[in-house]
């Protein structure tokens, strides 16, 4: 169940502007290695609650494409990123996501993890860029084997496409 369908229940998928969704993320100590600095890989579980929430406010549901009559998911088949900047303990982060691409199987996004107040209340302003990424996924059924963007899909994410 989304928050939208939780009366009092805070939007916990984050929130669109304009073509861009916004995602505020705190760093506990379990996203950390032993020096309090987050752990590279944790960048990437940050990145997909990023796009998948997203998509969950624009109506695609992760459980709805997979419970379909032709079960469909969608595969990450190649990111580049750059670590620019460390995030540390406590920080407040916000991961910015925005898709410049939905056709045939293929979506696209460009990702961004930005700091917003460090762990000693320090506010950064608009952010300060500590990760980036452009992310290209596929949609694919049970074999792998890539399937066309369903037209609801398609559909739902057309306007939000960034040019």
């Amino acid at each position: 169940m989304s928050g939208a369908e939780t009366p009092g229940w805070p939007d916990v998928a984050g929130c669109l502007d304009g073509t861009l969704h916004r995602l505020p993320v705190r760093v506990y100590y379990e996203d950390t290695d032993f020096s309090g600095v987050v752990y590279h890989a944790n960048y990437l579980r940050f990145a997909e609650r990023g796009r998948s929430d997203f998509l969950r406010l624009i109506g695609v549901h992760h459980t709805d494409l997979f419970d379909g009559d032709d079960p469909l998911a969608f595969a990450i088949h190649r990111m580049e990123m750059d670590f620019v900047k460390p995030a540390r303990i406590d920080d407040l982060l916000e991961v910015r996501t925005r898709y410049v691409r939905a056709s045939g199987a293929r979506i696209e996004a460009d990702q961004e993890i930005v700091r917003l107040v460090s762990g000693d209340g320090t506010a950064t302003g608009d952010g300060e860029v500590l990760w980036r990424a452009h992310v290209y996924a596929a949609c694919i059924d049970t074999t792998g084997r890539p399937r066309r963007l369903p037209a609801g899909v398609r559909a739902a994410m057309a306007p939000l496409i960034a040019n």
